[in-house]
């Protein structure tokens, strides 16, 4: 996203203070900071092209953990050499 911590809060602030029940937003995002300001309802993981698998805002945290190998792996898709070797995020804070 190119914001510091400070300015992804301040987003995510401006964010909540719109969603209604007739407005939803989709956020496109690697960040977990992020989510943990937004408190996402759906998490859909893309992969070459296509929702693999979606769930609740647990799926974002195992991303966190896990990252994309095992997921990608458990729907049939062989990952990449480079997403095999991605080590995944440490959590913030850590």
């Amino acid at each position: 996203s190119g914001l510091d911590i400070d300015a992804l809060r301040i987003v995510a602030e401006g964010v909540n203070t719109m969603l209604s029940p007739e407005l939803g937003v989709l956020v496109i995002t690697h960040y977990q900071r992020l989510l943990d300001y937004l408190k996402p309802q759906f998490v859909h993981v893309l992969a070459r092209g296509r929702i693999v698998t979606s769930g609740g805002p647990e799926l974002a945290h195992r991303l966190e953990k896990e990252g994309y190998a095992p997921i990608l792996a458990e729907n049939g898709i062989k990952p990449t050499a480079d997403e095999a070797a991605a080590p995944p995020v440490a959590p913030a804070g850590a």
